[in-house]
């Protein structure tokens, strides 16, 4: 969705975090955390932002059943308007279409007839529309990262918890098939206890900077040159959270951060724009590799990094260690102790089989192997979308809570705070209030 110029902060407060911290003690309503709403027949959705990924969301819910979407907003274009013959060519009937400016969404909001939105816009109109949805009485699906300011994380907190609503951020990568098998072997003790994990977010997206007037690279590329910290944490950092219980058990309780110097857009900026381009102009701030640790309350340690512009293999990292064993990602690979053949070397490519025949994860098992599963990213979009769905339709807890936004997102501002501050470690707020201590870690059964 096309946004009108929204201006682009590092931090939402400039008293500070403390200040921040020691004023959301309280909560303004009823904790959401294992809520789970009354079951619905059909869930009725609507959509805000149907560009490149909104448009795919549409595709998937059209493929599941008992959803019916009963709105499409963007105001690019022609973009809602696709959309809308998107749910025509699936014998569905032609959805209300909103397009007329940048808030033509709060009128699709005032309809009654749409329980959920699903958020897919530039990252700084996530929390503005996720907040009026949740006014309006929707449940909320917003896409990655849900803020990037630790006030706006307690802003969506605090309103999910004020409206009884969900606000789920839309982590696919907590659906891959690899992270729900390694999530049941956690929940089985395969691993014994987890002691550190490893997620990453790093794919090399400049080609993105030749979207200037619209796509991704014309917003996302503005942050690079305002910003300095992991500005993208979620997707590697979803399923390890998940592994250890954060929220659940465990919560994130401290962080420091570090970023490489900043090189590789301002030296492609210069390869393939003229001098006088904007991607010329302004100076690129975010360093090209991002290095944080995070501290739990139990002890264990997490590494997060981002890269999303230098010549390197995409990777997750996708690793978790215990007392009895390892998993790693990118490549695959895994070692147990007792179970595999010795401890000094990997068991890799064809030596996997066996575990993902003893502990394919029961959703992935059920889901995946369906005929309308035409889910991108591997499957994983389509189990998520599936999953969220049968959730609403039978009155269960979601997988991930407004407190797993706030939590997983915030790594993203408290980064770039360390990062100015010379590598500081920072504490976590408990957007949970406390309550993670009595959660017990996510059980997926189907």
């Amino acid at each position: 969705m096309a946004a009108a110029a929204a201006g682009v902060t590092a931090m939402g407060s400039k008293r500070g975090l403390a200040a921040e911290n020691s004023e959301q003690s309280k909560s303004k309503g009823v904790t959401m955390a294992d809520h789970a709403d009354k079951p619905m027949d059909r869930v009725r959705v609507g959509f805000i932002g149907v560009g490149a990924r909104g448009s795919g969301h549409v595709e998937q819910l059209l493929l599941i059943d008992g959803v019916d979407v009963n709105g499409i907003c963007d105001n690019w274009e022609g973009s809602a308007e696709r959309s809308a013959q998107a749910c025509v060519k699936a014998g569905r009937p032609k959805p209300p279409v909103f397009d007329k400016g940048d808030y033509a969404y709060r009128d699709m909001l005032a309809r009654d007839d749409i329980d959920a939105v699903f958020i897919a816009t530039p990252w700084e109109w996530h929390v503005k529309m996720a907040l009026d949805a949740m006014n309006a009485g929707k449940h909320v699906f917003v896409e990655v990262p849900a803020a990037y300011t630790i006030e706006d994380c307690w802003k969506l907190v605090d309103t999910s918890e004020k409206t009884r609503k969900h606000c789920m951020m839309l982590e696919n990568v907590c659906y891959g098939r690899e992270e729900l098998m390694v999530l049941n072997m956690c929940r089985l003790g395969v691993f014994g206890e987890l002691l550190h994990g490893e997620g990453a977010y790093i794919h090399d997206l400049r080609g993105q900077m030749n979207e200037v007037e619209h796509g991704t690279g014309s917003w996302r590329t503005v942050h690079y040159q305002k910003r300095n910290g992991n500005l993208y944490p979620t997707h590697g950092l979803g399923p390890i959270a998940q592994y250890m219980g954060i929220n659940r058990g465990d919560r994130f309780d401290y962080m420091a951060s570090v970023s490489s110097p900043s090189r590789s857009r301002a030296i492609y900026a210069k390869e393939h724009f003229p001098a006088e381009h904007k991607w010329n102009k302004t100076p690129f701030k975010c360093g090209d590799l991002n290095t944080s640790i995070i501290k739990t309350t139990m002890g264990r340690t997490i590494m997060v990094q981002w890269d999303e512009q230098l010549p390197r293999p995409y990777s997750r990292l996708n690793l978790i260690q215990g007392t009895k064993g390892l998993w790693g990602g990118f490549p695959d690979r895994v070692v147990v102790e007792g179970d595999s053949p010795n401890t000094e070397s990997f068991e890799q490519q064809d030596q996997l089989k066996r575990w993902y025949d003893r502990f394919d994860h029961p959703l992935w098992k059920h889901i995946a192997n369906d005929p309308s599963n035409r889910g991108g990213h591997g499957g994983m979009d389509f189990v998520m979308m599936w999953r969220l769905v049968y959730c609403l339709r039978h009155g269960l807890p979601l997988d991930q809570d407004v407190y797993d936004a706030a939590a997983w997102s915030a790594v993203g501002p408290l980064s770039e705070e360390s990062v100015r501050s010379r590598g500081k470690s920072l504490d976590f707020p408990d957007f949970t209030r406390g309550l993670w201590k009595n959660r017990e870690p996510l059980q997926i059964s189907v």
